[in-house]
């Protein structure tokens, strides 16, 4: 399995990254994708990068919840990284109106650049999306030339949700442990994501899944995850794993042993 979408970086996991990375590849897990969420965050990332190469991959970009009014400078500051460190995406981007609304705009436009770099970089990108996807959409439609691929992380809405972005181009669907949720409707749009276009991840240390609720999240729980959709989908566990990371090799460029393949 690939946790397509993990912040093990983070100081929750200050005390114990080293075991949190074996319990990981006990459980299954052969790679994690870090996406990054502001300048702070960065040395972060390249810390974990270094102790374990071989099972982690980053994505650099800023977090729609990050962007204020500075995020012009902040940007600025940002984007040499991605000519630096060995990036397989940009992310985590996006636009969240869920808590406040006041830098509606400019998670518009730092929405635009990112994707722009994903262009540049010939990368594809990880969306945030929150209450806010009429916003990246329309971001999306003017984007006025071929947009890159990338993945919807945490994916909620509803099936003509699902239909909007697809129709827009080469998407993916993150799904996490809030599939497990009983409150939740993802279960009701995995048909229309289709096993083909659905990504496996854990946001941890958020959102941990059924059994775990309540607790920090981690990758190793990723096996709930995907036995979760299994039994929706009605199709074998096994499955689900094997073509959720083949969909993260494709669209990450990852070799599926967990190593690299050039871009």
């Amino acid at each position: 399995m690939i946790d397509s979408h993990t912040h093990i970086y983070a100081a929750e996991f200050d005390d114990d990254r080293a075991a949190v990375v074996t319990r990981a590849q006990e459980a299954g897990v052969t790679h994690m994708v870090l996406p990054n969420e502001n300048l702070e965050s960065i040395p972060r990332l390249q810390a974990v990068q270094q102790q374990c190469p071989d099972v982690v991959s980053l994505a650099l970009g800023l977090h729609p919840e990050e962007v204020h009014a500075d995020f012009g400078e902040v940007l600025a500051q940002m984007r040499p990284y991605l000519d630096t460190l060995p990036c397989v995406a940009v992310g985590e981007i996006g636009i969240d109106l869920y808590w406040d609304k006041t830098y509606r705009d400019q998670q518009m436009e730092a929405l635009d650049t990112q994707l722009r770099w994903c262009v540049d970089k010939n990368i594809p990108f990880i969306i945030h999306c929150r209450e806010a996807l009429d916003e990246i959409l329309w971001v999306m439609d003017n984007f006025g030339q071929s947009l890159p691929q990338g993945v919807f992380h945490c994916f909620a809405g509803t099936v003509a949700d699902v239909d909007r972005v697809r129709s827009r181009g080469d998407f993916y669907f993150g799904v996490n442990g809030v599939v497990t949720f009983k409150k939740s409707n993802t279960h009701e749009l995995l048909p229309a994501m289709g096993l083909d276009r659905i990504l496996l991840e854990t946001d941890a240390p958020y959102l941990a899944p059924v059994p775990h609720r309540g607790k920090r999240n981690e990758p190793a729980y990723i096996a709930a995850v995907r036995d979760c959709i299994a039994g929706w989908l009605e199709v074998d566990p096994q499955q689900v794993d094997r073509v959720t990371t083949a969909n993260a090799c494709r669209l990450f460029g990852l070799a599926l042993e967990g190593g690299h393949d050039n871009h």
